[in-house]
């Protein structure tokens, strides 16, 4: 019924003679059943959907028509990258579309952890879009967090994987980071309460967008985004906030796509004596060989391990 009331609504201002021509548009926010749409001149406008057309997400690029006081949108077109998560309904939820790189947010407080970091690295190679890992917070370092913190990062940077680090605090690391983001599409992941919003805050200020403290005594994030939303940079480039999560699932991929998201066991592959390697004790494995000789990290390997076995457990 709330489709069919949609569909209506759409056609009823189609027809009724007070849109504009049609034009090529930018989502740039989604609110319930309406989306924010950008035209070329960076003018932006709520807008109906038609009922036909699928789930549409920041970064979409669509063909819409602009109304007074409510646009339609006619036409999705065609996605050249799309990043995806699990809901807790077990179904792939979109989360921005048309993304260049993807920023993996994390901070000493709340904790992060090498799992964390790396189901999203493996997300990202999955869809293809290049990652990096982004330390917010950096001032929160001391003598308690420095080395663990250390230690969590130091195999990303020999695989290729940016390291920036960050502190809106103390205005440290942000001139490197508006360069990284520059004339790219780029998005914010990471869990509640690792800084995103406060960086899109400094990043941009006049976006005023809301901040939430760290919940005392959990050190975790409390939800404020609670949809992804595209900002121009003003030096040129885009950056999508997305909604903080705690959990990265990746129960929908096969253990030969975790495989390939671990990039440093591409040159391994096919060298286990066994064609059904599952890389955990089996002799004549090549995983097991590198990781001894110190070839590749043995956490990330017990990362790649602990995500195969939660496949099938992933909820969230």
């Amino acid at each position: 019924q709330r489709a069919d009331k949609r569909e209506a609504t759409a056609d009823s201002a189609l027809t009724s003679g007070g849109l504009g021509s049609e034009q090529e548009g930018l989502v740039t926010a989604h609110f319930g059943t309406q989306i924010e749409v950008e035209d070329g001149a960076g003018n932006r406008q709520r807008c109906h959907l038609r009922a036909n057309l699928d789930a549409l997400i920041t970064g979409d690029r669509v063909a819409w028509c602009a109304g007074d006081p409510i646009g339609v949108v006619v036409a999705q077109l065609p996605r050249r990258s799309e990043l995806l998560r699990p809901d807790p309904y077990g179904s792939l939820k979109p989360v921005a579309a048309n993304i260049d790189q993807i920023i993996v947010v994390i901070a000493p407080l709340p904790e992060p952890h090498a799992n964390l970091v790396d189901r999203y690295l493996v997300a990202a190679e999955c869809v293809d879009i290049p990652p990096l890992i982004l330390l917010n917070k950096s001032d929160l370092l001391d003598e308690s967090n420095r080395q663990r913190t250390e230690q969590l990062l130091a195999p990303y940077p020999l695989l290729d994987y940016p390291v920036l680090h960050a502190s809106c605090k103390r205005e440290h690391g942000l001139d490197d980071l508006m360069e990284t983001l520059k004339d790219r599409t780029s998005i914010f992941v990471g869990q509640s309460g690792v800084g995103k919003t406060s960086l899109v805050n400094q990043l941009l200020p006049e976006v005023n967008a809301r901040v939430g403290e760290l919940s005392a005594g959990r050190n975790e994030g409390t939800h404020t985004t609670t949809t992804a939303e595209l900002f121009h940079l003003k030096d040129g480039g885009s950056l999508i906030d997305s909604p903080g999560i705690r959990e990265f699932g990746l129960w929908h991929m096969e253990r030969d796509q975790v495989e390939n998201g671990f990039r440093e066991f591409h040159p391994l592959f096919g060298q286990c004596k066994f064609r059904d390697c599952k890389h955990e004790q089996e002799p004549g494995c090549a995983l097991l060989e590198a990781a001894e000789k110190g070839h590749i990290s043995p956490a990330r390997l017990a990362s790649y391990r602990y995500i195969v076995s939660t496949l099938q457990e992933d909820e969230y």
